[in-house]
């Protein structure tokens, strides 16, 4: 960098970012004359060309450029070789570079967070490298080798990522190291467990400080579906152990009704029942106990029953609640911390099961059309 150029730089800086929020980035690319240099914007989509020079004998170069609203991700290219970088802010950035490794032979000056993303690059480059060399043409002992190798290299550069995110989650650093890549596969995903706490480290950090911002949406989101798979995937395998365990393909329960008398939910089996886990001092129990009634009142003569567990902790309440009930409804004095709403995997209320008259669970929480279809289908 010329004396010029970086006079050049500081005294724009000082002009742009007080009067015109701008950025500027510049510096020298050694033996490239005759070359273009672009200056691109790397948006969540697409990357956009901001502008381009053609490069002289010294290699100068200026762009400029308006501030992004959020700490945005740019580059320079040359000959389709790429230099990553980030703006947080009205910043002047220096990039000094040689033409022959102009990827990752490189000096970054006035932005830590560009300096952390080419650590991240450099070591994935490197990475890449090796996975390229996994030729047909290997032994098995020498590819085993080089694959275990590749692993190690993973797992240090993974490292790497994790201090730099535990160090600044809101960074741009911390956010470009949760989409790096090998061969197309991102290095994180918020879908595995070890990962999981470093994608929502970023996504929180970012949905705190820019809610608004299209990348911190995006990231929060697939953190957020991530979250949902996984609890519905220990649903689904806690509700296995159950079904493995209980030997009928339900869990028996036994529980007094209303008048104190011992009910079980395997004096029902023969026929097709809704087993009802619900209770009647929540807001949308009256219109929600009416759908039930309709369909306990135009199937109960084929052969379908309500086995109902009250949830309710107003004893009363729940007793003045079913003084009209026709199907079978008990309660459990514990109320949510009842041992049937573990057995049964219960999150929240209502939740309901249709069992066959065999005794085999065969839906869960279904709508009232899509489970009257059902019912329908399975008297």
């Amino acid at each position: 960098m010329t004396k010029y150029a970086l006079l050049f730089l500081i005294s724009v800086s000082l002009f742009s970012c007080n009067n015109n929020n701008r950025f500027q980035v510049g510096g020298v690319v050694e033996a490239a004359a005759g070359d273009t240099l672009f200056l691109e914007h790397t948006a969540l989509l697409e990357t956009t060309t901001i502008d381009s020079v053609v490069l002289d004998e010294k290699g100068d170069y200026e762009f400029q450029s308006v501030r992004p609203a959020f700490p945005d991700f740019y580059r320079l290219r040359l000959n389709n070789k790429v230099i990553a970088f980030s703006i947080d802010s009205c910043e002047e950035i220096i990039i000094d570079a040689k033409s022959q490794h102009f990827a990752s032979d490189y000096k970054v000056t006035g932005s830590e967070a560009s300096n952390q993303i080419k650590q991240l690059r450099i070591s994935l480059f490197n990475i890449q490298l090796k996975v390229n060399q996994l030729t047909p043409n290997l032994s098995e002992q020498d590819k085993y080798s080089r694959i275990e190798s590749i692993k190690l290299d993973i797992e240090t550069h993974k490292e790497l990522a994790r201090k730099l995110i535990l160090q600044n989650p809101r960074s741009t650093a911390a956010y470009y190291a949760l989409y790096q890549k090998v061969n197309d596969t991102y290095l994180f995903s918020p879908y595995i467990k070890a990962d999981k706490p470093y994608c929502g480290a970023v996504a929180t950090s970012y949905n705190v400080y820019m809610p608004d911002y299209e990348r911190t949406k995006n990231l929060y989101s697939l953190v957020m579906d991530a979250i949902k798979v996984e609890r519905k995937a220990r649903r689904d395998e806690l509700w296995n152990e159950v079904l493995a365990t209980s030997g009928t393909g339900y869990i028996d329960i036994v529980l007094n009704d209303k008048n104190n008398v011992e009910r079980k939910l395997s004096q029902l089996v023969g026929n097709l029942i809704l087993i009802d886990f619900s209770a009647y001092e929540s807001k949308q129990s009256v219109n929600y106990t009416f759908a039930l009634r309709n369909l306990y009142n135009k199937y109960h003569s084929r052969g379908f029953e309500i086995f109902q567990i009250s949830l309710d902790q107003n004893k009363l309440l729940w007793q003045q609640a079913t003084k009209n009930i026709p199907w079978v409804c008990v309660r459990d004095q514990n109320g949510l911390n009842t041992n049937y709403v573990k057995s049964y995997n219960i999150s929240s209320i209502p939740t309901t099961f249709l069992m066959t008259k065999q005794g085999t669970i065969i839906a869960r929480s279904l709508g009232f059309e899509e489970l009257e279809k059902e019912i329908g289908k399975n008297l």
